[in-house]
């Protein structure tokens, strides 16, 4: 690769907790990424726009409210409606394997739980943008 993959870290919603984004954040730049961090109490639509503006490779959200499958859904719908469809969604915390299989058949990518090693994300990160990215 020419450039260091770019992923976007998120927080939708109004989850205060962003210890684990920040976590997530550090272990993917020790990895060789860019990262961009947005905040807390993002909206879908911020988080798209600033997707695009910074033209990543990847957005990881961190969502731990419960509100995860209305917030995939909505970034995925935003994402298509973008012309995006070359950008991951992936992301973690509090979600029922359930959900992540329903999320997964909606074209999210592979969603993680608390406790995952930092190695396995940035592994499954770069293995998706080899895949999927050419640059």
């Amino acid at each position: 690769m020419e450039r260091p993959i770019r992923v976007l870290v998120a927080k939708i919603g109004l989850d205060g907790h962003d210890r684990g984004a920040k976590v997530i954040a550090t272990a993917l730049r020790d990895a060789g990424m860019e990262v961009i961090y947005t905040g807390l109490r993002q909206t879908p639509e911020m988080v798209v726009q600033a997707a695009m503006q910074e033209d990543v490779d990847v957005i990881g959200v961190s969502i731990l409210s419960g509100a995860h499958l209305s917030v995939f859904k909505r970034l995925n719908e935003l994402m298509k409606q973008n012309e995006m469809s070359d950008v991951l969604i992936t992301g973690g915390g509090i979600i029922p394997e359930e959900d992540m299989e329903a999320l997964n058949q909606l074209g999210i990518g592979k969603l993680f739980t608390p406790g995952t090693h930092t190695h396995e994300i940035a592994t499954y990160i770069k293995e998706w943008v080899s895949t999927h990215r050419s640059f």
